[in-house]
């Protein structure tokens, strides 16, 4: 039984450091264990344009790794997965 379990996390921790692999992603999530974050507000700081960020957080997002909330015409993005939390912390 352990083993199988051993399997599960490595695959889960395998799968969270190919999407922290991409530079962009990583640095979003750099920023956002900080606290909660407009698009822009992200954009702005990886002196990205909007169309470039807003990939890469729709990745982080259909994985799991963020959320998002909307207030008025901006998007608020948080991290939502504890094991990016613990990971982020760690970096």
């Amino acid at each position: 039984m352990q083993l199988e379990a051993m399997e599960q996390t490595a695959t889960r921790v395998s799968a969270l450091l190919k999407l922290l692999s991409h530079r962009d992603r990583l640095m979003v999530l750099c920023h956002l264990v900080q606290g909660e974050m407009a698009a822009g507000e992200i954009a702005k700081a990886l002196e990205k344009k909007a169309p470039a960020m807003s990939q890469q957080l729709s990745v982080l997002r259909r994985e799991g790794l963020i959320e998002a909330r909307r207030e008025g015409q901006s998007i608020y993005y948080q991290i939502a997965d504890e094991d990016a939390v613990a990971i982020m912390g760690f970096l």
